[in-house]
């Protein structure tokens, strides 16, 4: 170990790709997997796979300490990054779920709760393999936490180190050799419908979405993020099935994360919040229409998207809240509208995107900007905790992770989070599919069910 510095990092060898890394580790205690697997999108330039983490920290949604604890945990691991490589070298990564923002605010929890995973669930690890798509480079990153007597900290990161290295050479079957490309049974798997149902009919959506209305044009809301959770039996394994997910549906807040009982596969576009030093973003997406086969019809669909004054008025209202809720954190004059209503274009579907920025306020941390901001308006509705509030009245379950985001925030107090949208919660032999959108006074109850 003579003239290894903390932390211990190397660059891992040959050309295996972030998806085969996942692959190997499968089984591994309480992988998660930070997938940017859409390279070509805004933020979506690094990937991470942390595994094994040395403490696992959940609470239900009436934890109200939980961040607490975690904002003590961090405090106590401390680690300036290493230069030059990707930001996350280690630190806390998990589920942070729709109704850890009890624990945040006075609110009701919905009347039932049938899929009952934490919502708090997160790992402090210390072993990260860091991917940077734009230079397709990779390095394994092992912190040696949660020693802190600098002699035991060294021994243990090498030790880790080494044992990270042994996965990573074990063989597996079905593995392509061609970097990149995933599992085989993720590529012949074909998803049927038998089976799939809901727990509210056609009708009960319709309703619930007349009834949000009726509180839009009362004036308790302008807008309200209306969901219900599709289900069907479990047809594979939840790895092969984010497998497949990421390859028919590839997004740049892509990620897996298994809490145990419960793992969570999510093709996410929108990214929540990013901290680097004290610079703040946020891109919330509101508005949305399909992609369509020739260019012509497709830029078309865009500029039809960017023209329309319910897609236009919805993006507008999220990001006064945004700007809002940057600023309890932020210094005020530094929150400011980068980018409003850019259309993006995603594997499926073309989006309305907003950027807005912001300086951390002197002292202030991640996780305080994570409890001023959590969860995102463009799942809420605004004013947030009216709608909030009408969301657990209307909803008949809870929304577990879905609405949630999957985060890390970094030993160096650097974070990234995504919004949990295109999110599968599979568990007890089951796949929960919520899907959602958000309701204004102009909205048709019958469009939004077809939507």
């Amino acid at each position: 170990m003579k003239g290894k510095t903390l932390p211990i990092v190397e660059p891992l060898p040959g050309s295996i790709s972030a998806v085969e890394v996942f692959c190997r580790l499968q089984g591994r205690p309480h992988v998660v997997f930070f997938d940017s697997c859409d390279h070509e999108q805004n933020g979506a330039r690094y990937s991470f796979i942390a595994v094994d983490p040395y403490e696992w920290i959940t609470s239900p949604a009436d934890g109200s300490d939980a961040l607490d604890k975690l904002g003590a945990r961090l405090q106590r691991f401390y680690e300036e990054s290493v230069p030059g490589l990707p930001p996350f070298q280690g630190g806390a990564a998990g589920l942070f779920g729709y109704e850890l923002a009890l624990s945040l605010e006075k609110l009701p929890l919905a009347a039932i709760n049938d899929l009952p995973i934490p919502a708090l669930a997160v790992g402090l690890y210390d072993l990260v393999i860091a991917f940077d798509h734009k230079l397709n480079q990779a390095w394994l990153v092992s912190q040696g936490f949660p020693e802190l007597e600098p002699d035991k900290r060294l021994q243990r990161a090498q030790l880790r180190l080494q044992e990270l290295q042994s996965w990573l050479e074990r063989p597996l079957r079905g593995i392509r050799t061609t970097p990149g490309q995933a599992c085989d049974v993720a590529r012949q798997f074909q998803i049927d419908l038998d089976g799939v149902t809901s727990n509210m009919s056609a009708d009960s959506y319709l309703t619930m979405i007349d009834q949000a209305v009726e509180y839009i044009r009362a004036g308790e809301v302008f807008q309200v993020n209306i969901a219900q959770p599709i289900l069907s039996p479990a047809r594979l394994n939840s790895h092969d099935l984010y497998l497949r997910l990421r390859e028919k549906n590839p997004a740049p807040f892509s990620g897996f994360i298994d809490l145990g009982r419960w793992q969570i596969c999510s093709t996410s576009p929108e990214c929540f919040l990013t901290v680097r030093g004290n610079q703040v973003e946020t891109r919330p997406i509101k508005g949305t229409s399909g992609r369509f086969g020739t260019s012509e019809a497709d830029l078309f669909a865009g500029n039809v998207l960017q023209s329309s004054e319910k897609d236009r008025a919805e993006n507008v209202m999220i990001v006064d809240l945004m700007r809002n809720d940057l600023s309890r954190a932020c210094l005020p004059e530094s929150v400011q509208v980068k980018e409003l209503c850019k259309v993006e274009s995603y594997a499926s579907v073309k989006h309305l995107v907003s950027t807005i920025t912001g300086k951390l306020c002197e002292g202030a941390t991640s996780l305080d900007l994570l409890r001023c901001c959590f969860p995102g308006g463009s799942i809420t509705g605004a004013p947030k905790i009216r709608a909030m509030e009408i969301i657990a009245e209307l909803e008949p379950t809870c929304r577990g992770a879905y609405c949630g985001s999957l985060a890390y925030l970094g030993f160096d107090g650097q974070m990234d989070s995504n919004i949990l949208i295109r999110t599968v919660t599979a568990g007890a032999g089951w796949w929960q599919i919520p899907v959602g959108g958000g309701i204004v006074a102009q909205s048709v109850p019958e469009q939004e069910y077809r939507e």
